[in-house]
């Protein structure tokens, strides 16, 4: 689901069938993140992460068509497993004029499924902040279903 708040906001909630503790770990563990960063259709063979509040995070990710692409950023808050708050830059590409600031929640539900809000702004139009729409949606399928893996279920 993706709802808009202001022209440079990008809001977007989905449910996992994951624990809050195992989302929050696919996003601050190296051998993870590697393995479901960036949308279908792309890989994550470059990425360092400095897990700690002022620390540096860089990655890249690939695809036939799209090329390399790098980006990073620093955290800036870390609440394990509830929130997690990080800027975001593109090295390169229309995105890359403006740092962007990203905020995410999980919640872990009764069941044991968490639902995770996923907030990135500003940008510099609404058309960057739509073109993100799909590449985030996209990575987030990945997402689901690399979480599905670690805890031995099939994939949604």
């Amino acid at each position: 689901m993706s709802a808009r708040l202001a022209d440079d906001e990008l809001l977007i909630k989905r449910d996992f069938d994951a624990p809050a503790t195992l989302m929050f770990a696919l996003w601050s563990d190296i051998n993870h993140f590697k393995n479901w960063m960036g949308p279908e259709g792309f890989d994550c063979p470059e990425a360092e992460i400095d897990f700690r509040v002022g620390g540096k995070y860089r990655g890249m990710i690939r695809s036939k068509d799209h090329g390399d692409n790098w980006f990073g950023g620093e955290y800036r808050e870390i609440e394990p497993p509830h929130r997690l708050v990080f800027t975001w830059k593109w090295d390169e590409g229309p995105s890359s004029a403006m740092e962007t600031l990203v905020t995410i929640t999980f919640r872990e539900m009764a069941d044991g499924k968490t639902t995770m809000t996923f907030h990135q702004s500003p940008f510099v139009s609404v058309e960057r902040r739509d073109s993100h729409i799909g590449g985030w949606t996209s990575l987030f399928n990945k997402l689901a279903a690399y979480a599905a893996k670690q805890q031995g279920k099939d994939a949604p």
